[in-house]
């Protein structure tokens, strides 16, 4: 029998999450219950271990399931894609509270309160939730006050369902010179297929984590002849967004940041590792 893939599906020798129950072998299945992010950006591991790599990143404010908690971890799978793993439990919180904003600038400051020569509190990703409920002004700047009276400056968030930018590849740019990590999805440190999934949220719109999730299912294969902006272009293990006919934006561990480069040069210079391209796709709007 072949096992579902475990990144999105929540299963190990001892527990399985109810959907699965038919599908794979474990002695108890359940529901889970609901937590929400409460830490800036933490990585999400594939087991409860301080020493261990992160597979990717959940970021403030994003709703979780969480199926066990033990030894101060929790094992829980991302609402927003479904990717499974374990974060430290000090990292969730209570899901009631549901957010009303998102954070639209790849970074921003949470104020202890509403003016910007006070101390900040925490440092936020695009793609951060929060739950906006008053409004403040501080010598002409306006922000949105959360409802512990800490504060976000008021442009740098907006609410949720209702954002503006259609081209995910304007929001991909916003991301050049962030410095590349294995894993991350953020304003802090990102990887390619994590700058792909991240700047099509922005958009209103839904991507797989992972490269070869990518590869296999977001929207429809093209010709390589045909490629223009917003296309992707796929390597083993490596993505690219075609800013125009003959750029790329992509994270990249040659630089070690997210960088525009000319698309037949990074082919010629990413074919030694990786090979040439074995895909290319068009993002469905």
């Amino acid at each position: 029998m072949t096992l579902p893939d475990r990144r999105l599906n929540a299963y190990r020798a001892d527990l399985a999450e109810r959907q699965l129950e038919g599908q794979v072998e474990a002695p108890r299945f359940v529901v889970g219950t609901p937590a929400r992010i409460v830490a800036p950006v933490i990585g999400l591991k594939p087991k409860p271990d301080a020493a261990s790599g992160i597979d990717t990143e959940l970021l403030y404010g994003e709703e979780v399931t969480v199926f066990d908690r033990a030894d101060g971890w929790c094992w829980v799978k991302a609402v927003l894609d479904g990717y499974v793993g374990y974060l430290p439990e000090e990292a969730i919180g209570n899901a009631a509270a549901e957010p009303t904003h998102i954070v639209t600038v790849q970074r921003t400051f949470l104020y202890r309160e509403p003016e910007l020569r006070k101390p900040y509190s925490q440092i936020l990703s695009m793609g951060s939730r929060v739950r906006i409920t008053g409004a403040a002004e501080a010598r002409g700047n306006h922000y949105a006050v959360l409802e512990d009276g800490t504060a976000i400056f008021a442009k740098h968030v907006q609410p949720i369902g209702a954002l503006d930018v259609a081209d995910y590849v304007d929001i991909a740019a916003c991301f050049l010179e962030t410095p590349y990590l294995w894993g991350g999805r953020s304003g802090l440190g990102i990887d390619c297929s994590g700058l792909v999934q991240l700047s099509m949220l922005m958009t209103g719109r839904s991507a797989p984590r992972d490269t070869d999730m990518q590869a296999a299912g977001l929207g429809e294969p093209i010709d390589r002849n045909d490629l223009r902006r917003g296309d992707l272009v796929f390597w083993k293990g490596h993505v690219a967004v075609m800013e125009d006919e003959e750029t790329i934006i992509h994270a990249t561990g040659h630089t070690m940041t997210v960088v525009r480069e000319n698309f037949e040069e990074a082919v010629q210079r990413i074919g030694w590792l990786y090979e040439q391209p074995n895909g290319y796709r068009r993002p469905i709007s």
